[in-house]
């Protein structure tokens, strides 16, 4: 046997005997993933005494699952920034002091996460990032505009990137850091969807201290930190977006059967969901593939393939499902704003229009489909690379 194989059978072992002293039924939720943690059992791959249990990263979605066939909460879409992003990111470049700080109270749901990234003037080129980080005594003082911070309303900590050295090129000259989001000076503002939520937010930062000791990494290292977060965000949209798009085909196929009893589906319509659960099911096994990768401690650029074939597919799925519905595809009861506290961003909704407006989200949000493209053209396949004529300019003399 090998020491995959080996390792899974023992995870499994240790799984089965946990939930049965911790019986999902009957347990508090919280207590269950306090416990969980403490087990090593929240995230297998991280090192022991932080969630871990210093096991193959490809074990991770396999004990995942097993909590949720046996009952248990997804805490993803209500966490998804902390989950997929934040604690990966702090258990790599984090002091042991951090990691004990920030990684428990992630996991057991305590704290809630958002990520500080995006600009009105730095998207897709994240690395032109304009809030500036200025030392002062045992902190920074910080100000700036981030927009589309999703759950920034609910959220306690923030992942920050931010400018320390305007003097530097625009990727070496930022710093990376753990925002408490009640620190005087943090204001959340939402922004309100197509659907009518507002799960993102856009956040101003007005003289906002942040204490030295909340940087993750080194002074001038936060495009290597901020790396680390965008590969975790692809593969964890990717996978979620795999899980919430076997349900998103199965919607599919249940308007179908209904239009079709009502005579508003043809051979057309059956011909599009059939391609498209061919690409449903082609995506699940790619990703089921990319999870069996031994060995691989931070993931590649590979998960931009996950993010890719998720958002425009997710597109296409509830596309047909509001064609199937003819002209009630067209209305919705209305767009009254609320601000949910979980993620609908892989078609999470339970209405189908609405379900379709959010996609069309999925190929912007997590890094554009251009810019996925683009990733995977350049560092998997080997393309040239796109034209990059301010890579060695000093962020203050780049034109803006």
């Amino acid at each position: 046997m090998s020491e995959i194989a080996s390792d899974e059978a023992a995870v499994e072992r240790l799984v089965k005997d946990f939930l049965t002293e911790h019986p999902p039924e009957t347990t508090d939720d919280r207590e269950l993933r306090a416990a969980r943690f403490d087990a090593g059992l929240a995230y297998v791959h991280f090192d022991k005494g932080f969630g871990g249990l210093g096991l193959d990263s490809s074990l991770a979605p396999m004990v995942e699952q097993l909590f949720l066939d046996a009952g248990c909460e997804d805490w993803l879409p209500r966490n998804v920034i902390g989950l997929g992003m934040a604690a990966q990111t702090v258990h790599t470049h984090g002091t042991d002091e951090q990691r004990a700080q920030y990684l428990k109270p992630l996991f057991t749901g305590e704290e809630i996460w958002c990520q500080l990234f995006s600009e009105p003037g730095a998207g897709s080129d994240l690395a032109a990032l304009g809030a500036r980080a200025i030392p002062d005594g045992d902190g920074y003082v910080v100000n700036g505009q981030k927009i589309w911070t999703s759950f920034a309303h609910v959220a306690r900590r923030g992942l920050l990137v931010a400018r320390t050295d305007p003097d530097l090129p625009k990727h070496r000259g930022l710093s990376y850091f753990v925002l408490d989001m009640t620190t005087p000076g943090v204001e959340v503002r939402p922004l309100r969807q197509l659907t009518g939520q507002a799960e993102f937010n856009e956040v101003y930062l007005t003289d906002a201290v942040v204490p030295a000791a909340d940087r993750l990494g080194a002074v001038g290292e936060g495009w290597r930190v901020a790396m680390t977060t965008l590969m975790n965000e692809r593969v964890a949209i990717g996978r979620r977006g795999s899980r919430r798009g076997a349900g998103a085909i199965g919607a599919a196929v249940a308007e179908f059967r209904e239009a079709a009893a009502a005579g508003r589906a043809d051979a057309s319509a059956r011909d599009r969901l059939v391609r498209l659960w061919t690409r449903a099911e082609a995506a699940r096994l790619t990703n089921v593939r990319a999870a069996a990768q031994r060995g691989a401690k931070v993931p590649g650029p590979e998960g931009s393939i996950a993010k890719l074939q998720m958002a425009e597919l997710n597109k296409a799925i509830f596309e047909l499902c509001v064609d199937l519905r003819g002209n009630d595809g067209m209305q919705i009861e209305g767009y009254e704003m609320s601000r949910p506290d979980r993620s609908s961003g892989a078609g999470g909704s339970t209405d189908i229009r609405r379900a379709w407006l959010r996609s069309l989200a999925n190929s912007i949000e997590g890094g554009t489909s251009e810019v996925m493209r683009n990733i995977l053209g350049e560092r998997v396949l080997g393309l040239p690379g796109e034209p990059r004529v301010d890579r060695d300019v000093a962020w203050k003399d780049v034109p803006r």
